[in-house]
């Protein structure tokens, strides 16, 4: 028998944390459990009529039922970059784009095709747990870098100079936020494009909750900010967010063309194209009407309104406002130590076992975003369910001594 099974670089990698808590969600209500599950950062609306119609009538067109080129079918291509103009504000050619399986899958490429063993990538906590992960599989070196809830979450240059070192090769950005909501301002962006454009360091900009920004907060392109940081960019995008097609699987991912050309050879060998129905579904999302997904965002708007009041009413629970996605990201650290039921958790994940065996409400804990001490909702999920779980959530670590 060979001395190791598994490859030390598969082994190494740590099971999606948000999936996981979203599996054993639906195992325990599948049991006949009435488990509210506040894990999976995935919208509860359907797919809007005229994606869902337009994937129906690809299915009986026989061109679709061939491969396409592995970096995406031209006309997505295209309609990519008229959406990148029409929401970002800049300009991109279809041929420096990639079409993914998935936003995952252009994490995946992005961190493949720039780093090298060795480098460094400076990831701003708290992050999406996959980011790590990704950055480790290409032989880099995730460095964090924590803002905390008296930040709004949000790192600042300053923090960033401190974590660079001359194996710096690249700088993750997410805004708006998973998991935290937050949103960083038009100055803030530029301040961080010029600083990347001064030291020659790569910004891989994950821009997939671009819709969703409420009250006073705006969506900022990195690109649009800072046009000349355009040759060591990559930006990262798909339609599973802002128009509910987790399902649908197709994100993609822009850049300068050399680093396109060598993510869609990766591509090539790794999946080859994404299916042509689902691609002909993002084109109809990205060139149809925008009122749906407004709607989706009142909705969001409303839900993110609900549960950062009830989280604050929660003595223990410090919730900061999220002003972006579907998330929010309260701090548990007052609870940790303290009896709850004849428990005494020491640890957010601790905490998130205790609420899904007492409460049956499952919630994502920090450690899979970085320090221990809070937790991750997401209410992308109906407003009853949301007010029942939240409820559960307010009765239990209420009870906590």
């Amino acid at each position: 028998m060979p001395a190791r099974r598994v490859s030390s670089r598969i082994g190494a990698i740590a099971p999606s944390a948000t999936l996981a808590v979203d599996a054993k969600a639906k195992a325990l209500k599948a049991a006949g459990r009435p488990v509210i599950g506040f894990g999976a950062g995935e919208p509860d609306f359907p797919t809007p009529d005229y994606v869902v119609e337009a994937a129906a009538r690809a299915c009986y067109d026989t061109v679709n039922h061939r491969y396409t080129p592995a970096g995406g079918l031209p006309e997505l291509k295209e309609a990519i970059a008229a959406a990148t103009l029409r929401d970002g504000g800049y300009e991109v050619a279809p041929s420096d784009v990639l079409v993914t399986n998935g936003g995952k899958q252009a994490v995946y490429e992005a961190f493949a095709t720039l780093v090298d063993p060795g480098d460094e990538v400076i990831l701003p906590a708290p992050y999406w747990t996959t980011y790590p992960e990704t950055i480790a599989l290409a032989g880099g070196v995730p460095v964090e870098v924590f803002a905390g809830p008296e930040q709004d979450y949000l790192v600042t240059v300053d923090q960033l100079e401190a974590a660079r070192t001359p194996a710096t090769k690249a700088l993750l950005l997410c805004s708006p936020s998973n998991p935290t909501g937050a949103v960083y301002s038009p100055d803030q962006i530029e301040a961080i494009g010029r600083w990347a454009l001064e030291h020659g360091i790569w910004v891989v900009t994950d821009e997939i909750y671009q819709h969703l920004v409420y009250d006073d907060a705006v969506f900022t392109p990195i690109l649009r900010a800072v046009p000349e940081l355009a040759d060591q960019t990559v930006v990262l995008n798909g339609v599973a967010k802002t128009y509910a097609m987790t399902g649908w699987r197709v994100g993609w991912l822009t850049g300068p063309t050399d680093v396109v050309k060598a993510a869609t050879n990766l591509q090539s060998h790794l999946t080859s194209n994404v299916a042509n129905v689902s691609q002909r579904a993002a084109i109809a999302a990205l060139t149809g009407p925008l009122d749906v997904v407004e709607r989706m965002r009142e909705a969001f708007d409303r839900r993110r309104r609900t549960i950062v009041a009830a989280l604050d009413a929660i003595p223990g629970v410090q919730c900061p406002t999220p002003k972006g996605a579907f998330y929010v990201y309260p701090s548990v650290r007052d609870l940790l130590g303290r009896e709850i039921d004849g428990e005494r958790p020491t640890t957010s994940a601790e905490l998130a076992e205790l609420v899904l065996a007492r409460a049956e409400v499952a919630v994502v804990p920090g450690e899979a975003f970085g320090p221990s001490g809070y937790l991750r909702l997401s209410y992308a999920l109906g407003d009853d369910a949301l007010v029942e779980g939240v409820t559960r959530l307010a009765e239990l670590l209420g009870r906590a001594r």
